[in-house]
């Protein structure tokens, strides 16, 4: 997401941040240029006004011009004014009410709803430690109730017995009962949408509101719609009352013109944001953190946050010992490959990593792909446990059968092989240079080439 928005406000700060002093007219031509590239990335025109006016009355003046660094005040100006478009502070789900607590999800067909349902409920089970139920109260799409059935068993969380021909009403009322009788902390009501907003969905979504009044009434807005996302959410605040909003395919949308618009529009937060198709690709949304994203300035703080829970603590201490002792054998390898994977891949990573915004379009234009992690990992368990262990005993014939076993060319094997070598004579030095005082303690065992996969010079 932000993308396109990313690259072309880059463009105007790098030549900004060049000057050692700005003129009114340089701030004016800038902010031009931020407007257009906030228009273009479908924000809503209201929202660009009101933005590059605020901009503007802190960027023009003696303020700006006396300034050491300029163009980086005017930087800061529009990363604190991106923040509070955005809506300023993270605002988290409501979990201090009174189990069992009703969370109502809201919005149109197509919007990922059934899916976002369930990762809702494998985020709370697993984050927040509650007991969830999830019922399916969309009796109109076919399959629809055993879609979230399924969805429920792939995560883990359970959902309330399907009965044919009941109304959505009542199911929302049995699957309140049935939370208060087993001891449920929150009821996820996955309601059903329409292609388009009408009287009968709205009347409906009314009517399961009255019944259980909800805690949360989440609406799950698809970011790849655009300003349509920021019409939908403005009706159901209007006509149903929302308190959050979830915003999906934000992975698939370059622009992100949905997100600064919503909050600004409808005056209601954001909470979620569904990164990909995963059942765990869902996050906290962070105002601050996404306008660095926007700005190019990483977001080193979920990229720890997602290190910290995706990477076992258990494997890595027992790698840290290895590394110590100067060994790292394709095992080794293979589990910092899968590590990279589950965070997001070298994609996601560098998503997250300030000023790397250059670095994504060199890999680009070298055709660096993220098939190149599971391309490895392929050959590593085309091996027997033995030559994962023990990599020098891999010769001509064994190259053939590992190529043949994983669908993949003996050069590629070779290459796997080459960079394992390369890795292992880096940490190698590094534990020697670490043994003379050269590194602090515990620096012996630092990754070499930045991140797990890439040779010690990076891709090449």
């Amino acid at each position: 997401m932000f993308e396109s928005l990313t690259d072309r406000l880059g463009q105007v700060f790098d030549r900004l941040t060049r000057r050692g002093t700005l003129s009114e007219s340089d701030v004016r031509e800038a902010l031009r240029e931020v407007r257009v590239a906030l228009l273009e990335a479908d924000v809503a025109l209201p929202v660009v006004k009101d933005l590059i006016e605020k901009i503007q009355v802190g960027a023009v003046g003696q303020e700006v011009v006396r300034s050491v660094s300029p163009g980086q005040m005017v930087v800061k100006l529009v990363h604190d004014h991106l923040v509070e478009a955005l809506g300023g502070t993270a605002e988290a789900l409501n979990l201090a009410t009174t189990p069992p607590m009703a969370f109502m999800m809201v919005g149109l067909q197509g919007s990922g709803k059934t899916t976002t349902t369930a990762k809702l409920g494998k985020l709370l089970v697993e984050q927040h430690k509650k007991k969830v139920l999830m019922a399916s109260l969309d009796v109109r799409r076919a399959a629809a109730q055993e879609q979230l059935r399924v969805l429920g068993d792939q995560s883990l969380v359970p959902t309330l017995d399907i009965v044919p021909g009941e109304p959505p009403v009542a199911i929302a009322k049995r699957a309140m009962q049935k939370g208060r009788l087993e001891g449920y902390d929150i009821v996820l009501l996955d309601t059903a949408g329409r292609l388009s907003i009408d009287d009968e969905m709205m009347a409906e979504a009314k009517a399961i509101r009255d019944a259980v009044s909800p805690t949360e009434t989440l609406l799950v807005g698809d970011a790849m719609t655009g300003q349509d996302a920021v019409n939908t959410a403005a009706t159901f605040q209007e006509q149903v009352g929302l308190t959050g909003i979830v915003l999906t395919r934000v992975d698939g949308d370059a622009r992100g013109g949905a997100a600064l618009s919503m909050r600004a529009i409808t005056g209601c937060p954001i909470k979620l944001l569904a990164t990909g198709e995963k059942l765990d690709e869902i996050e906290p949304f962070h105002p601050d953190r996404i306008a660095g994203r926007i700005l190019g300035m990483g977001d080193v703080v979920s990229l720890v946050e997602k290190a910290a829970a995706t990477i076992e603590e258990e494997e890595a201490t027992k790698l840290a010992a290895k590394l110590q002792k100067g060994t790292f054998d394709l095992e080794d390898l293979a589990s910092q490959l899968r590590q990279v994977r589950k965070m997001g891949g070298l994609g996601g990573l560098m998503s997250m990593l300030p000023g790397v915004a250059k670095m994504q379009k060199q890999m680009a234009s070298q055709n660096v792909d993220e098939g190149v992690i599971r391309r490895q990992e392929a050959i590593i368990q085309s091996m027997t446990p033995d030559e994962r262990r023990r990599p020098a005993i891999i010769k001509a014939s064994r190259k053939r059968r590992i190529a043949a076993g994983c669908g993949l060319s003996v050069q590629d094997v070779n290459k796997l092989l080459k960079q394992h070598q390369q890795m292992q004579t880096v940490m190698k030095r590094m534990k020697k240079m670490g043994r003379k005082g050269m590194l602090p303690p515990g620096m012996g065992g630092a990754l070499p080439g930045g991140l797990p996969g890439m040779p010690p010079g990076g891709l090449r």
